[in-house]
């Protein structure tokens, strides 16, 4: 019987499917622990799992080491680094560094904890529940005990069955176009971030404006005789000291947009391009992993074939052919296995391309978030805005010099 080839093969999630398999929170614990090294220590959430617990960065090395081994053929995520270069950091620096840190691992956790394969793996559910003291330990040995995918897949040896004729063809035109909306993703990450770091600094700078005013209105000096009678600027400055207030809550809206677009979109766009980086990395890693081995290992077979062929010629010790003779048939059965992994490899990376068009839709997220976080931080400034309007009149008298004019 041939088998459900196109079962086998086509991954039915959704994105939404993917979404709700679970939601991963990792929160910085405060303290740095140690008492001579000091290290930091996050809290990890499952949703899933209705669990927390204490991991470190080296821990996360290990489970990033181990799934790497388990899932060669899978997009697997890439880690943030451990520190910054030396002599770069400051007391601010250190703190983003480890901020943009704790989110790169969130992304991290979140892409694996979601991925239709890792999902149902014990090396997942080890990391996210595991509250021993040594989960290092607990992940090289769950990864021992299973091996690599290619060993535990009830259908990796038989691979070949289930792809399709134009299966090369099929991925290079699917590599070529997620390299392109990789590059336009990276973009639109780019402008994002600009956006809310503008975000950042209008508030900064709406705060500042209003403590200038709040100064220049508490200025107590006394005026000169022709200025007091010919302007209104001693009864004026007085109205300046409130002002400071409506523009701190100014400031602090305009800090409330920096912070949702940084969160909604800025961070749902790095989220997808790990995604995508970590397909190119799979990529690279079947031309120069399984195929480069394979290719070795073919060269390597056909030396062999030439001293065999050198031996048969001339003649030569009984002891010596026989053990060539070996070596040949071992290097045979390698270059089989290596075969069998190669169109594994190839099964896989339909199955991870497939996976990538499935977080496409996640444009329309981020949009979302987008365009929400516009709309609500431009009504809320609005709205202060217009309560300042009508309250300069009251302070100042007349039309407020709006309609005025210079």
């Amino acid at each position: 019987m041939q088998p459900a080839q196109e079962d086998a093969l086509m991954m039915s999630k959704t994105l939404d499917k993917l979404l709700v398999i679970d939601t991963v929170q990792v929160e910085l614990i405060p303290e740095k622990k140690g008492l001579f090294l000091k290290h930091v220590e996050y809290q990890v959430t499952s949703q899933r799992y209705k669990i927390s617990v204490y991991r470190r960065y080296s821990d996360f090395d290990v489970f990033h080491e181990v799934l790497l081994q388990r899932f060669a053929y899978r997009v697997v995520p890439a880690l943030p680094p451990k520190r910054m270069l030396k002599g770069v950091l400051t007391s601010v620096s250190e703190r983003e560094f480890i901020e943009g840190r704790r989110r790169a691992l969130g992304r991290f956790i979140n892409l694996v904890a979601r991925h239709p394969i890792f999902s149902e793996d014990e090396l997942v559910k080890t990391f996210l529940t595991f509250s021993g003291s040594d989960v290092q330990s607990k992940l090289r040995d769950a990864y021992k005990k299973t091996g690599d995918e290619f060993m535990t897949n009830r259908i990796a040896t038989q691979a070949k069955e289930y792809l399709p004729a134009d299966i090369q063809s099929q991925f290079s035109t699917s590599r070529e176009l997620i390299r392109n909306i990789h590059n336009s993703f990276h973009k639109l990450r780019d402008r994002a971030e600009k956006m809310a770091e503008r975000s950042k600094e209008n508030a900064t700078d709406l705060l500042m404006f209003g403590r200038e005013l709040s100064a220049l209105g508490s200025d107590a000096s006394s005026l000169p005789a022709l200025a007091s009678s010919q302007s209104t600027w001693g009864t004026l400055r007085q109205s300046l000291k409130s002002l400071s207030v409506e523009f701190a809550v100014l400031s602090d809206k305009a800090a409330q947009q920096g912070r949702r677009e940084e969160d909604d979109v800025v961070e749902k766009l790095n989220l997808f391009l790990d995604l995508l980086q970590s397909y190119r990395d799979l990529c690279e890693r079947h031309e120069k992993g399984v195929l480069h081995e394979h290719q070795r290992a073919l060269h390597k077979y056909s030396l062999m074939k030439r001293q065999m062929m050198s031996a048969t010629v001339q003649p030569k010790e009984q002891t010596s052919v026989e053990q060539l003779e070996s070596r040949i048939v071992q290097q045979e059965n390698a270059i089989q296995t290596m075969e069998l992994r190669n169109y594994f490899s190839l099964f896989c990376l339909h199955q991870e391309t497939q996976l990538i068009f499935t977080y496409l839709p996640i444009t329309s997220h981020i949009l979302g978030a987008f365009v929400n976080s516009q709309v609500q931080g431009h009504r809320e400034m609005g709205e202060v805005w217009n309560e300042l309007q009508p309250k300069l009149g009251c302070l100042f008298g007349g039309n407020n010099g709006l309609k005025t004019p210079i």
